[in-house]
């Protein structure tokens, strides 16, 4: 990640000023809500924002990610626990999710530099095979195993329960672009975990795309009655990948240009891009994140306007993230994760485990350095934004269990959306790689 400048430290009378604020403004925000629901979005929009931004600030002595304080903010302010912010005025906020998923490919494909992948390919191709492959085939056998604990599985037969523990196994190789992005962000990590987990998390979205759609074609027959393998969703498959490709190629251009004859007002263009073009991607049967991933790389790498581009995205991220994590706070089903949290811990623990295990034999294969092999699985374990658009995807292919197998991957995305951010940032602190180790170091 680029550099800046280390924020100074904050004494005792400024947090408890921080606190002291942060208070007025979830109290303000429920005096209007009580009075009067005209405006509650706009409202909920300012609380997520001030808010998110100083319980960040607070909890940083702490060592807790900025995206948990996002997170919990709008867990608290939300419609499961002190229902300030309301399920309408969520919805309404979903919508910045667009915006912040551009942004989010847009910066792991700028940060995606040829000379870093090509000295990390090997390592890269091992982590793959192990992450990608191998985890799908052990999140599967796990998920067979915690089968009793689920509902909708029992008495389905083998048939029902080897198809979609495959499916689950497709669920448990996606992780968070936003996470990362957003802890590094943070942190300022300079070092070959924040190099190499920014590398993998990006270039596995594309594998995890493929996979995804393979699988739930492939196991079609076997979970739904009379349901038949059909070459047309492959060709889809193609169709989507290659055209997401050329799109994300054209894009990329004309940013070049843009940047390189006009350079005004970029972050009005980024917003267009994010809100706009992101539905026009979506009605031609693109994958927004491959398509922007790929303009991203494309402008990093054969121009010199990549930094430029990482620039305007940083001073846009600074908001959406605090918007984007909050707001997914606010979202998380806090009544199904009671209900479902037997089934959902195990699958929860044992990706964990299966996600340590692949880190250690694949760096072990590929010969990594000592740091890769005991950090290098803490930034593949947050899951956001891809993984529940693959839940939706599995709910729409699989209409008789599709809303019940979401409800269960929601309630373990929410286990690893809270805990993978603080596990990252931990390695990084732990390993010198963050801005705050480097400075108590020198």
């Amino acid at each position: 990640m680029s550099s800046a400048a280390i924020a100074p430290k904050r004494g005792l009378l400024t947090r408890a000023l921080q606190l002291f604020a942060l208070a007025v403004a979830f109290t303000m925000l429920w005096t209007t809500t009580r009075l009067s629901s005209e405006g509650a979005t706009v409202a909920a929009l300012g609380l997520f924002l001030v808010g998110g931004t100083l319980a960040g600030e607070l909890l940083e002595p702490l060592r807790v990610p900025h995206l948990t304080a996002y997170l919990a903010v709008g867990v608290i302010a939300g419609p499961y626990v002190l229902d300030i912010v309301k399920h309408d005025s969520v919805e309404s906020l979903t919508s910045i999710n667009g915006l912040a998923l551009a942004l989010i490919a847009f910066a792991g494909g700028a940060e995606l530099r040829l000379d870093m992948l090509k000295a990390s390919v090997r390592s890269l191709a091992w982590t793959t095979v192990m992450q990608c492959f191998a985890v799908l085939v052990l999140m599967s056998l796990v998920f067979a195993a915690v089968s009793p604990l689920v509902p909708f599985v029992r008495g389905q037969g083998m048939s029902f329960l080897i198809g979609i523990s495959l499916i689950e196994g497709v669920m448990g190789i996606t992780r968070s672009p936003a996470a990362v992005l957003a802890i590094l962000s943070q942190t300022r990590a300079q070092g070959r975990i924040a190099n190499f987990t920014l590398a993998f998390v990006m270039l596995s979205d594309v594998v995890v795309i493929v996979l995804a759609a393979a699988v739930i074609s492939l196991t079609k027959p076997l979970v739904e009655p009379g349901g038949a393998f059909s070459m047309a969703a492959l060709d889809h498959l193609g169709h989507e990948i290659i055209g997401s490709i050329a799109l994300g190629t054209s894009l990329g251009l004309l940013i070049v240009a843009y940047l390189k004859w006009i350079n005004r007002s970029f972050a009005v263009v980024l917003a267009a891009l994010g809100f706009g073009f992101t539905e026009v991607i979506r009605y031609l049967q693109f994958e927004p994140l491959l398509t922007f991933l790929v303009a991203g790389f494309l402008v990093q790498n054969l121009s010199s306007q990549g930094q430029k581009l990482l620039h305007a995205i940083e001073d846009m991220g600074s908001v959406v993230y605090v918007l984007f994590f909050a707001t997914a706070g606010a979202d998380l089903d806090l009544p199904l994760l009671r209900k479902l949290w037997p089934a959902a811990l195990v699958l929860f623990l044992g990706r964990l485990v299966v996600t340590f295990g692949a880190n250690a034999a694949s760096t072990r294969i590929a010969k990594d350095p000592p740091e890769l092999r005991r950090w290098g699985w803490t930034g593949l374990v947050s899951q956001a934004g891809v993984a529940l658009g693959i839940a939706s995807s599995i709910e729409r292919a699989n209409p008789r269990f599709g809303t019940a197998f979401k409800a269960l991957a929601v309630a373990t995305i929410a286990m690893n959306e809270l805990f993978g951010p603080i596990m990252f940032k931990a390695a990084l602190d732990a390993t010198g790689e963050s801005s705050q180790s480097r400075t108590r170091s020198a």
